[in-house]
């Protein structure tokens, strides 16, 4: 049995669950990984001015939004036809979108073309999507 199929038999078909279950999973990862170091993090913000480090506090609220934001997605994976859980999903990465495009053209706290890139991908993407499959996940089901 192939992966897909696998996944096919606990999430709903389509390409948007299986993405909304991996991008969960990287949540898992990053939430953890913000609470054992502060390495990834200040890669993330790494823009001006450099004397406002990531501090240990910062890195554990940002894994606590981080966390959060990954169950709800992963809870999407599971129940996207869904209405209320597909907006869910979607204000996430509209909330990371918007947090991380302020701390780069507004705060100055992480530089566009650094490791904050991968953030900006994924929330754009995932945004345009789920706007995108809007009415084959969610309005077909009502």
């Amino acid at each position: 049995m192939s992966a897909s199929a696998f996944l096919d038999t606990w999430i709903p078909a389509g390409a948007l669950p299986k993405w909304q279950l991996f991008i969960g999973f990287t949540a898992l990862f990053n939430t953890a990984q913000n609470f054992l170091t502060l390495n990834f993090t200040r890669r993330i913000y790494n823009g001006t001015p450099p004397n406002e480090p990531v501090t240990r506090l910062q890195a554990r609220t940002f894994g606590v939004w981080t966390l959060a934001s990954g169950l709800v997605r992963l809870y999407a994976a599971y129940h996207i036809h869904n209405k209320q859980v597909y907006d869910l999903a979607l204000f996430t990465y509209l909330l990371a979108f918007c947090h991380f495009g302020s701390e780069i053209f507004v705060y100055r706290t992480a530089r566009f073309f650094g490791p904050v890139i991968t953030t900006v991908i994924v929330s754009t993407t995932s945004l345009v999507w789920m706007i995108s499959q809007y009415d084959y996940y969610v309005k077909t089901s009502i």
